[in-house]
């Protein structure tokens, strides 16, 4: 297997990995686990594991550890051999970084590299399934210290996403496909 580099957010990475989800039955291996272990990760699920990384302070993102997440699974290396942690195959992980003036190309979530520009903030986030009108999701959230927030969504939908922050608003639609984005950083409130 090859190894995971990335610096920041990842742009349109390896497209063979792109293709399907990891089989959701698949267990990390041994070594993934010694790995998850070193960072204190040790019996957590892949849905923890990403949570956890997530939700880090800047200060606290271990700099050696590299997470990449794809539709169907996260990718962990901290300069060894590279893991593949499967995410259930119901399930779709899509980090949201809105800005006001700055924003960066990304198409893999890098939880433990992708930095935006609004840390703390309120938002509100809203999710309709295009196909038949559901809200999948209406609430009030608040960006990590990394400036984005974590969606976990239904797998294979097509959606639209709408975030608003002090009376700014953006919107995009959205895919929870197996070739679709996990980082999405166009959102410009205005």
């Amino acid at each position: 297997m090859s190894v995971l580099t990335m610096a920041g957010c990842t742009g349109t990475g390896d497209p063979a990995r792109v293709a399907g989800p990891a089989p959701a039955t698949a267990a990390a291996s041994a070594e993934a686990q010694l790995l998850l272990a070193r960072y204190g990760l040790a019996g957590k699920s892949t849905v923890e594991v990403i949570d956890r990384l997530d939700r880090l302070g800047l200060q606290q993102r271990p700099a050696e550890l590299k997470a990449s997440v794809r539709a169907g699974e996260l990718l962990i290396s901290d300069g060894g051999q590279e893991h593949s942690l499967p995410i259930p195959a119901d399930r779709f992980y899509l980090s949201v970084g809105p800005y006001l003036q700055q924003t960066h190309d990304c198409f893999f979530h890098a939880p433990t590299g992708c930095k935006g520009e609004l840390a703390g903030k309120q938002v509100q986030v809203k999710v309709v399934n295009d196909a038949d009108g559901t809200v999948l999701m209406d609430e009030s959230r608040t960006t990590f210290a990394n400036g984005f927030v974590g969606l976990w969504l239904p797998r294979n939908i097509t959606g639209t996403l709408q975030i608003t922050s002090d009376g700014k608003t953006a919107e995009s639609k959205i895919s929870t496909s197996d070739d679709a984005p996990t980082c999405l950083t166009t959102l410009r409130l205005a």
